[in-house]
């Protein structure tokens, strides 16, 4: 039996989970309710899948989604190089002012992104780089989390791994790729999982940099079309967009979560 503290935080942690589902489920609905019943108080078994059909030929849905897949996998494919190195380096190798730069790093957790919008815009405008997917890309290379999180994973690899390559006259580069990385597979997936997810959503500075519909992700096309409607706003078609846009994410989300929660725990992280 559980203590009566435990069942009352469980059953706050239902409640609010619930609460948090309503708008999602609602939005899920509406998506395949006719137009003409949607908001209707009473509630009718009339579903159609028009309202997708509708949204697809309104807007570039399709160039919208080649953008954000472009984008999230390239931007964590330069971030998997990167990281990795650095958080190597943290871990296991020995230099000058080692932990002065890992805790500048760690400052740049703190860091909200959107305090940066302004510098990077800057610097993307003397290079010629508005409005281009490499515009978009550039500032999110590296990742300060990435970091810290594969730092963390790799210093709790046993050294004698490292000794025993050595002894094979293994390089570190050969002990990075071929020892660290395989053995810290649960902690990539967990920062995959954050990248993909930050890079999916991300809005404002796609929204900034960028002007044409061939740059354009899925948030700042999906934002353009629910404000395109010159009278009232159709929530049907907005639900059905919403949907579309969410809809690889939550996927992804629930196929991974429990490697998720796991590299976390694996990692240190509370």
């Amino acid at each position: 039996m559980l203590p009566t503290k435990w069942k009352v935080e469980r059953g706050l942690m239902l409640l609010l989970s619930v609460l948090w589902l309503v708008p999602l489920i609602w939005m899920a609905v509406t998506a395949f309710r006719p137009k003409q019943v949607a908001l209707d108080s009473l509630f009718s078994l009339q579903f159609t899948l028009d309202n997708f059909g509708r949204v697809w030929e309104a807007a570039p849905f399709a160039q919208y989604y080649v953008n954000t897949v472009l984008l999230v996998v390239a931007v964590f494919a330069v971030q998997m190089l990167t990281v990795t190195m650095a958080a190597y380096a943290f871990a296991r190798l020995e230099f000058w002012g080692k932990t002065a730069v890992f805790l500048l790093f760690l400052v740049q957790i703190m860091v909200p992104a959107d305090v940066l919008i302004f510098p990077n815009y800057s610097v993307l405008k003397e290079l010629s780089l508005l409005d281009t997917k490499l515009g978009i890309m550039l500032p999110y290379y590296a990742s300060a989390f990435g970091i810290f999180l594969l730092r963390q994973t790799f210093k709790t690899l046993p050294s004698e791994l490292d000794d025993a390559a050595v002894v094979e006259g293994a390089s570190k580069w050969r002990i990075l790729w071929t020892i660290y990385v395989p053995l810290s597979r649960p902690a990539y997936l967990a920062f995959a999982l954050v990248s993909v997810s930050y890079q999916w959503n991300n809005f404002l500075w796609p929204l900034i940099v960028t002007n044409s519909v061939e740059n354009r992700p899925l948030t700042v096309g999906l934002a353009i079309f629910a404000q395109s409607f010159e009278v009232g706003a159709q929530w049907t078609e907005v639900s059905a967009a919403t949907l579309l846009v969410i809809a690889p994410l939550m996927i992804l989300f629930l196929l991974f979560q429990r490697q998720f929660i796991n590299s976390f725990i694996h990692s240190g992280i509370k």
